[in-house]
């Protein structure tokens, strides 16, 4: 089977081809929950060393009370933002993280995936709301929102663009950790079957 209707299946499994408004996409709970686990990591790391976390503009000064998938679902929505933008805003952090040579923790988790997510929107969305809104959704000031989207643009350099095989290799890579193999097996059973 060729890797673009390996992707095709990996986007379906992933809810990112779904035009159903009414159902969450399953790369919202994929995305939390790798994010999730990444943070007790580095907490751990960060609490059995005397390695001390870098403070950056994105740390608030106590853990939001919202959870990461509860946050990410309030996201999306309220924001009506494509699913595709969660594996972008993904992306972007990913590429922040590596830029500054930080980790991602609970204090700086929120503030970077209201950022992400609403860069993501912008770059890959034909409609988007503006700051202000996104601040709303957010639960940050306006002006705290525009500085860290500028600080966030400059640390990327401004290089937001996403190659589809770029794309494909997270989505993948997403499918991977959210062990999700078990519904890319069905999918591929079923596809079969039906001689797709």
């Amino acid at each position: 089977m060729g890797t673009v209707a390996l992707d095709a299946m990996v986007f379906i499994a992933l809810g990112i081809l779904e035009e159903s408004a009414t159902r969450t996409p399953r790369v919202l709970s994929v995305v939390s929950s790798v994010f999730e686990r990444s943070i007790r990591k580095n907490e751990k790391l960060i609490r059995g060393s005397k390695m001390k976390d870098v403070i950056t503009m994105f740390h608030a000064s106590e853990v939001p009370a919202l959870s990461i998938r509860r946050y990410i679902e309030r996201i999306f929505k309220y924001s009506s933002c494509s699913p595709s933008c969660f594996v972008v805003a993904y992306i972007y952090i990913e590429r922040f993280l590596q830029r500054r040579g930080i980790c991602l923790t609970s204090l700086n988790i929120h503030r970077l995936l209201i950022t992400s997510i609403m860069v993501a929107a912008k770059f890959m969305d034909d409609e988007c709301y503006s700051n202000a809104y996104y601040a709303k959704i957010g639960g940050v000031s306006i002006s705290e929102l525009n500085k860290l989207e500028i600080e966030f643009l400059l640390s990327l350099d401004f290089k937001l663009h996403v190659t589809i095989d770029m794309f494909g290799k997270y989505c993948r890579q997403l499918e991977d950790e959210g062990v999700g193999e078990n519904q890319i097996s069905r999918l591929m059973r079923v596809s079969s079957i039906r001689g797709d």
